[in-house]
């Protein structure tokens, strides 16, 4: 019994020494356990504040990525299902959404399915009574109206390829255009078909066929199109032809703010990549998305309707920019997305303060060209839209979108965005602008915080078409052997600085920028400090050449606000706290507007070659008098001081 006992007692003692034991051993993995997992979440902490830290826009920069990603699988997708083309992705919409309405104009509301079926009606119109086919070159001179996308399409079911021509281009620059593009035939519109009236003998001398979109014309030798639209068919041409991918699509020409415009060929491919500008910038299908610029501009064409086509979404679309009647416009028409460009967001905060401008619904503004003085001033004033501003060219597929919330850059030059596309800042000489070689011929990147000349590769994803009738401005825009021998880089023409967060800035155009005391102004920067004074509304800044002095003198043309003076010992001190005394402006010539391109980009020709004589320029005119701190008035005395040397600069 007491054996038994013992027993009992013992196997009692080994249950409890081997529970305790195992006691002990969970115990252990549990500490194990929370070892691991504090020091998981301590390594994740760390990593996460090294990363806000030191890559603060990673998860920005991804996901971007992964947005264009996306985009660029769904290209691949339609391609494989045969819809390649800009055309393609319209007719696939029209038979996808047919009755949801695609162009709001004025009164009109025309669907997808209205503006598929009335291009069709054009195109019969041209193949038959005009013997347009695959091929021919047509200029296009129409305002913002349905019809401009109606006859566009109609013409692009043939085959043809457009030129889009600005309707301010006046005889000598339009004739030049023609030539330039080949055209055989034009189409113009209703409203515009005077603008050619001096023109028509030397049309019809160049065997040019002239068309108004109107049921008359009081001009002998023009032919009609609405008087024949409706005794054709709407239905979808049998025979459409199938460009190919790399081929030209549109003929766009550059804005022409020195010399003539030029005609840049905008590849299908090219056409087909701008069509998700919108999409990336946050647009949904559900957005009615307000086009006030001119549809002859990539912006407006490519990127806007292009936009709302790829998304499914409304173009409100209107025939000229208004800003009294913008904001109105977007509570009317529920407008969601606007695009703009230059001096657009500037009209805007300089227009008195309406009801609608806090009643809208826009969620988004997507363009380019908005300093950051203006950008301030319009976040502030007109609610919680998120601006994409952005950078693109016409004849070249690089470009870049600001999706963070960071004001003044145009975009990042991150590691993803490397991956999307192949773009390099090149080192350029301070006087000529030319890219600076090494001895061995090779060009040399530009340091994170310097200007540097923004270079894109040319490739078979990346083409550069050139511009059509001139070989010459084509060959020019090309460096070849920039890195490696054999190598093609396409030059944009435009000065761009990376910072150390990676955010790239535009600092001028080439040309814009000008050297005064063996230092680089830039043009843009210098409006944009001008532009923060609270008596200037618009700033246009360039240099003009003054004898015996190496270089440009700084200028600025300036409009004065509504009831405003000019306060000379204010701007004085402004530029004395603000900018680097080589990078004033010496001279300063009071207007009364800006003039300024149809895409709102400063007009500067004209300013540059009339200078600063009183007897030349009408408008009232000032000098620096740093004697004074102040400007004074510019008389021909003070002139002919300058030109004498007698007062040095």
């Amino acid at each position: 019994m007491h054996l038994n006992r013992c027993v009992k007692i013992s196997e009692s003692l080994q249950t409890d020494f081997y529970g305790a034991r195992c006691y002990v051993r969970c115990v252990k993995r549990m500490a194990w356990i929370i070892w691991v997992f504090t020091t998981v979440v301590a390594g994740l902490f760390t990593l996460l504040v090294f990363q806000r830290m030191s890559y603060p826009f990673f998860w920005k920069d991804l996901i971007y990525y992964l947005k264009f990603l996306k985009v660029g699988k769904a290209l691949k997708s339609r391609i494989q299902k045969g819809i390649i083309t800009y055309l393609d992705c319209f007719v696939y919409q029209a038979k996808k959404t047919p009755d949801k309405p695609f162009i709001v104009f004025e009164r009109q509301t025309l669907t997808y399915q209205d503006v598929d079926k009335r291009s069709n009606q054009f195109a019969n119109v041209f193949r038959t009574e005009g013997g347009l086919k695959s091929g021919n070159h047509v200029a296009l001179l129409m305002s913002n109206e349905p019809d401009f996308i109606c006859v566009w399409f109609g013409l692009s079911k043939l085959g043809c390829e457009v030129a889009f021509l600005n309707f301010n281009t006046k005889s000598k620059s339009l004739l030049h255009c023609f030539e330039s593009c080949g055209a055989k035939s034009v189409i113009v519109g209703a409203d515009l078909v005077r603008s050619l009236g001096e023109l028509l003998p030397t049309l019809k001398e160049k065997a040019i066929e002239v068309w108004v979109t109107d049921v008359s014309c009081p001009y002998e030798g023009v032919n009609t199109l609405l008087d024949k639209l409706e005794q054709v068919s709407g239905l979808p041409l049998p025979d459409y032809p199938r460009p190919e991918l790399m081929s030209n699509f549109l003929f766009i020409f550059t804005s022409g703010t020195t010399g003539l415009p030029k005609a840049a060929r905008v590849g299908h491919l090219k056409a087909v990549m701008c069509m998700a500008f919108l999409q990336l910038c946050g647009g949904r299908p559900d957005d009615n998305i307000y086009i006030t610029l001119p549809l002859y501009h990539m912006t407006a064409s490519l990127l806007g309707i292009g936009g709302c086509i790829q998304l499914g979404a409304t173009c409100v679309l209107k025939k000229k920019f208004s800003a009294h009647q913008f904001w109105k416009d977007c509570v009317k028409y529920n407008v969601t997305v606007f695009q703009y460009v230059g001096e657009l967001c500037r009209y805007l905060v300089n227009q008195p303060v309406v009801p609608e401008e806090k009643a809208h619904n826009v969620r988004i503004a997507a363009g380019s060209g908005l300093r950051p003085d203006v950008w301030r001033e319009f976040a502030r004033r007109f609610g919680k839209i998120n601006i994409r501003e952005a950078y693109g060219l016409t004849e070249a597929s690089v470009g870049f979108v600001n999706y963070t919330n960071e004001i003044g850059p145009i975009g990042r030059a991150s590691y993803f965005n490397k991956l999307n596309m192949s773009f390099d800042f090149l080192s350029v000489d301070p006087q000529t602008y030319e890219p600076i070689r090494t001895v061995s011929g090779r060009c040399v990147r530009a340091n994170k915080g310097e200007s540097g000349l923004l270079v894109c590769s040319v490739s078979a994803m990346n083409p550069f078409l050139g511009y059509a009738g001139n070989e010459r401005q084509s060959e020019r825009k090309l460096l070849r052997d920039v890195f490696k021998e054999g190598d093609v880089y396409f030059n944009t023409g435009d000065l761009m600085s990376q910072d150390q967060r990676d955010f790239v800035y535009f600092r001028d155009r080439i040309g814009d920028t000008f050297r005064w005391k063996g230092e680089n102004v830039a043009t843009t920067e210098v409006s944009e400090i001008l532009g923060n004074l609270d008596f200037l509304m618009e700033v246009n800044v360039y240099g003009v050449s003054v004898p015996g002095y190496e270089g440009r003198a700084g200028m600025a043309a300036v409009v004065l606000k509504p009831e405003q003076t000019l306060d000379g010992k204010k701007l004085y001190s402004h530029l004395d706290q603000s900018l680097p005394a080589y990078s004033w402006p010496w001279f300063l010539r009071i207007q009364t507007s800006i003039e300024v391109t149809e895409t709102f980009k400063q007009q500067k020709r004209k300013l540059v070659q009339e200078g600063f004589s009183p007897e030349v320029v009408r408008d009232p005119l000032y000098l620096l008098d740093r004697s004074q701190r102040d400007y004074v008035p510019l008389t021909p005395s003070l002139h002919g001081d300058i030109i004498s040397g007698k007062i040095r600069l």
